[in-house]
């Protein structure tokens, strides 16, 4: 394992997520009245992103390594901002009517976030294309697994799990809810664990044998990265502790109600 091949690219994941993450949710949960403005500036910066992947694609350099994962990062906060603020969602605005179930819930869960999802598939295709053949893949890489780790998740949590961790949704979002599982551990998240784990390790191996310190081990360190957190997402709707309490920081106003 080497400092600048490994260690800091998972220690730049770590941060950058964190603070990202921290800065959408404190975004997302403002007024109202502040999301068009926080929306042009994310779009700004989905684009500048997308820009960002394109460009780097073409260098397989430790530094393009790096401007590909903020690119990604970038177009990434700025669908999830878009579905946070409510901009792009699905046909569906408000909860889950009583007594249904099976096929026509998911139905109904589905099309809540349905535009939401095509717009993040579409992306991801975008990307992918931009970067096929190309040297550095970095950011396709890490927004593809983004998209299939919190695809995952939801599909998880539509079934049911047994920790939902809800801190982080934005109060004119609170009707989702209604199409949240039962409290359970089931098999899907029993597999889905599994799945991201192993895939986790193979990940890292790769990283690890890659030359120390080269363009590969930083940009397989990189998507090992996330894909190390995108295990853990999925242990902690499994495990009773409230991942929200991570961004505590970013949510203050919310925080102070739920203490009162």
């Amino acid at each position: 394992m080497s400092l600048y091949g490994h260690i800091i690219p998972l220690i730049a994941v770590v941060l950058i997520w964190f603070i990202s993450t921290g800065l959408v949710a404190w975004l997302d949960n403002r007024p109202r009245a502040t999301f068009a403005r926080s929306l042009r500036f994310a779009a700004i910066g989905g684009i500048a992103g997308l820009v960002a992947i394109v460009i780097s694609a073409q260098f397989a350099t430790v530094a393009a390594a790096y401007v590909a994962l903020v690119g990604a990062l970038a177009v990434w906060a700025w669908h999830e901002m878009s579905f946070l603020m409510g901009a792009v969602a699905g046909p569906r605005r408000g909860p889950c009517p009583d007594g249904v179930a099976g096929w026509k819930r998911f139905v109904h869960a589905t099309n809540v976030l349905i535009y939401h999802e095509i717009a993040l598939a579409v992306t991801g295709a975008l990307i992918v294309a931009a970067s096929w053949g190309m040297p550095n893949q970095t950011g396709a890489m890490v927004f593809l697994l983004l998209f299939v780790m919190r695809l995952s998740t939801k599909l998880n949590i539509f079934a049911g799990v047994p920790n939902m961790s809800t801190e982080m949704l934005p109060p004119h979002l609170d009707y989702m809810k209604t199409y949240f599982g039962p409290r359970r551990f089931g098999f899907w998240l029993a597999m889905a664990i599994v799945a991201a784990a192993a895939l986790a390790v193979w990940l890292g191996m790769r990283a690890f044998a890659a030359p120390a310190d080269s363009f590969a081990a930083v940009s397989a360190s990189l998507v090992f990265g996330f894909a190390i957190l995108g295990t853990l997402e999925h242990l902690f709707l499994a495990l009773p502790f409230r991942d929200g309490a991570l961004w505590g920081w970013a949510l203050p106003g919310r925080n102070k109600g739920l203490n009162a």
